[in-house]
C-alpha cells in the first residue's frame, strides 16, 4: 500500500502503469435502459467486466458526470463500474411528471439492474440519491444487491425532514435554486456550488461541469422531487445487507446529524467521517473515498 492508500496491483518500473493499465480496461461505453413508465434512460459501463458492478446513483440536479474521479482510478481495475442519469437528469429523458412517484424511482434502478445484468451490485448514492436507492429497496427488497453506501445522503423527504436535515444556507438558497426564471436559477447554483457544495476551491473546468449539470435539468424536476412526503424509518431499520455511510464534516447542504440519524437506524452500518470535505466527499477527497470504497466492497465478499 502507497502513501495514497491505494492498494496497488503494480510496482515502479513494472512492464505496464496504472495509466497504461487503465488504458487496457474496458473504455466507458454507453447504453439506454428503459425505465419506469417507458423513461429512457442513460447508463454507461466501464471498468473490470468481470469485477463485482459498482452502481453509481449521482445527487440532485447533477448526473453520471460527477464520478469522474471513480470511474478513472485503480477502482476499474477491480470493478465493473456503472453509472446512470436518473430521470430528469443529464443524457436521460425528463418526462414533465412522475418525480413524486417513488414506484418510478425504483423501477429505474431495478431496470438497470435487470437490463445490465448486474449481479449483487453494491450501490453508491450521493445525496439526494439516498431517496430512490431507499425506494428500490422498499420495492424489491435487498436479495439483488451486495450492499449500499451512502455518501452525504438524504433518506427522508417533506418540509419539517428537510429543514431538519439540510443545512440553513442551502434551505435560504431554494425557493431560487428551484425558480422558473432560468437566469435567477443560473445564478443561485453559481452561488451554491461555490459555497455550498465542496471544501476545496474547484477548478474552472470542475465548476462549470457541476454548474452545467445543474443547469440542464429543468426547474420542474426539483419541484417534484421535493414536493414528495416520506421518511423511509421502516426500511432503513429493515436492512440487513452491509452499509457504509460517509459525510464530509464540512457539509453545509445536508447536515452530518442526518447521517448520524441513519447511523442510529441501521446499527449495524459503519460511519466514516472526512474532516476535510464538504458535501460532495468522493470529489473533495478522492483517494481516501476510492480506497475506503474498495475496503468496503472486498469485504462484502464475492458477488
Amino acid at each position: 500500500m502507497n502513501e495514497q492508500g491505494y492498494d496497488s496491483n503494480y510496482k515502479e518500473g513494472s512492464p505496464m502503469t496504472f495509466d497504461k493499465q487503465l488504458n487496457h480496461l474496458r473504455q466507458p461505453v454507453s447504453f439506454t435502459v428503459t425505465g419506469g413508465g417507458g423513461v429512457k434512460l442513460h447508463v454507461e459501463e466501464s471498468g473490470n467486466v468481470h469485477g463485482r458492478p459498482l452502481l453509481f446513483l449521482h445527487g440532485g440536479s447533477q448526473c453520471s458526470l460527477c464520478w469522474k474521479k471513480q470511474i478513472h482510478s485503480e477502482l476499474a481495475l477491480d470493478y465493473r463500474l456503472v453509472t446512470m442519469d436518473f430521470r430528469g437528469h443529464g443524457q436521460s429523458d425528463k418526462p414533465a411528471q412522475g418525480y413524486a412517484d417513488g414506484r418510478l424511482w425504483a423501477e429505474d434502478i431495478h431496470f438497470v439492474i435487470r437490463e445490465m445484468r448486474l449481479i449483487q451490485p453494491v450501490l453508491v448514492g450521493w445525496s439526494f440519491a439516498g431517496i430512490p436507492l431507499l425506494d428500490y429497496i422498499r420495492e424489491y427488497g435487498e436479495n439483488e444487491i451486495g450492499g449500499v453506501l451512502f455518501a452525504g445522503a438524504l433518506t427522508r423527504l417533506g418540509r419539517e425532514a428537510l429543514t431538519a436535515d439540510m443545512g440553513s444556507h442551502t434551505l435560504n438558497m431554494s425557493a431560487s435554486l428551484f425558480s422558473d426564471e432560468p437566469m435567477v436559477r443560473i445564478n443561485t447554483l453559481d452561488q451554491w456550488l461555490e459555497q455550498s457544495v465542496f471544501y476545496h476551491t474547484l477548478t474552472r473546468e470542475e465548476h462549470y461541469l457541476f454548474l452545467g449539470s445543474n443547469v440542464v435539468v429543468p426547474a420542474f424536476v426539483h419541484q417534484g422531487i421535493f414536493n414528495r412526503q416520506i421518511t423511509n424509518d421502516d426500511v432503513l431499520s429493515s436492512m440487513t445487507k452491509p452499509v457504509r455511510i460517509t459525510h464530509g464534516t464540512q457539509d453545509r447542504t445536508v447536515k452530518l446529524e442526518a447521517s448520524r440519524r441513519t447511523a442510529e437506524i441501521i446499527p449495524h452500518s459503519r460511519v466514516s467521517l472526512y474532516e476535510e470535505a464538504g458535501h460532495a466527499v468522493f470529489w473533495d477527497q478522492p483517494e481516501r473515498f476510492n480506497l475506503e470504497l474498495k475496503e468496503f466492497v472486498d469485504s462484502i465478499g464475492p458477488s
